[in-house]
This record gives structure tokens, sequence and C-alpha cells, in this order.
């Protein structure tokens, strides 16, 4: 299991993806998995990286590969990624003004309360 995680580029390291494993954060076909756990063609893991990702695996490999090709590997179920949206920055100070004088500083953390 360790050695198609890395090998697909979903862990940087293999260790990463042994401690993913061992942390409980891999299913296969929703069994926890241990990262000696065989993989095979038709197989669904979900991995937790940043977000839940949910794959199907098509191709088993063992050495690390491009990503172009790691892509053919396995099909990507996951939900979409969530979109944040941020509000815009309540106040702008101009570049070059200098430090903001006390009266300044006051307004900024007055609006940095709300």
């Amino acid at each position: 299991m360790d050695v198609w995680l890395w090998a697909v580029r979903l862990y940087k390291t293999r260790s990463a993806a042994t401690a993913a494993c061992r942390g409980g954060h891999v299913r296969v076909n929703r069994a926890a998995a241990k990262a000696s756990t065989p993989v095979t063609v038709g197989d669904r893991v979900e991995a937790f990286i940043e977000r839940e990702r949910i794959l199907e695996v098509l191709t088993v490999i063992e050495k690390r590969v491009g990503a172009a090709i790691a892509s053919t590997c396995l099909i990507d179920h996951s939900p979409a990624v969530p979109v944040v949206r941020r509000e815009p920055r309540a106040f702008v100070r101009e570049r070059g003004t200098g430090r903001p004088t006390k009266r300044e500083r006051r307004e900024l953390d007055h609006l940095r309360r709300r």
C-alpha cells in the first residue's frame, strides 16, 4: 500500500505514506489499511491528504514514475475542492507612506477587531 501511494505521487516520501497508514488516514475498500496491505486493480483507496481523496486503482506500480504516467494509474473520484471565499482586506495602506500615526494605528486596530 505505502509503495503504491508513494509511486503515484500522493505522498512525497514512502515514510510519509507509511505514517499515514499507521495513523489510520488510509483505507482500502472501506477497511483500515496497513502499509503492507496489497493493492490490486479495482481497489478503492480512501486517503486523507489535506482533504478526502477517493481513488480507484487502475494499474499497480512499484516504482515512482512521472506525474503524467502516475495520473493514468488511478481514477480520482474525490469530491470537488471546496472554494474558500476570502473577504477583501478592510484597509490597505499605500506603499511608501511610512509608519502609521498613532491615530491611524488606532483606526487600524478598530477595523481588525470586527
